[in-house]
C-alpha cells in the first residue's frame, strides 16, 4: 500500500506560501505546498475512488466509494501545481479552474473539500 502523504510543518507551509504567493517560489516550495495541500485534502476526504494527480509531484487517492487498485483509476482529477495550490487555497474556486484542470470519472468533483487552508 502506498505510504499517505503527511501534511507539512506551518511554519514551512507559510514560508513556502509567502514565496508563492510573491511570485519567487522555486520547484522546492511547489512541491511542498502541494504534498501538504494533498495530504490535507486526504485527511478531509478520506477514501480511494478518485484519484488526485498532480504531475510532477504527487497523487493521492481520496473520496469515499469503490476503491481501486490496479490500472487507470474509474475517477481522475489532474492539474499544474500552481491550479492545485490556488485550488487548496481559495484563490481559484473548482468552477473556475477552466482547462487547467481535467477530470474524468464520478466523484471528481471536489469543490465540496475545497479550499484546504
Amino acid at each position: 500500500m502506498p505510504r499517505r502523504l503527511l501534511p507539512a510543518a506551518a511554519p514551512d507551509v507559510a514560508v513556502a506560501l509567502a514565496r508563492w504567493r510573491a511570485g519567487d517560489a522555486d520547484r522546492a516550495d511547489r512541491k511542498l505546498l502541494v504534498k501538504h495541500y494533498l495530504a490535507i485534502l486526504q485527511e478531509r476526504a478520506p477514501g480511494a475512488s478518485v484519484e488526485v494527480r498532480v504531475p510532477p509531484y504527487a497523487a493521492v487517492q481520496v473520496v469515499p466509494g469503490v476503491r481501486h487498485t490496479r490500472g487507470t483509476p474509474p475517477a481522475v482529477v489532474e492539474t499544474d501545481a500552481d491550479t492545485w495550490i490556488r485550488l487548496a487555497t481559495g484563490e481559484t474556486a473548482w468552477d473556475e479552474a477552466g482547462t487547467a484542470l481535467t477530470r474524468s470519472g464520478e466523484r471528481t468533483d471536489l469543490s465540496t473539500y475545497l479550499p484546504l487552508g
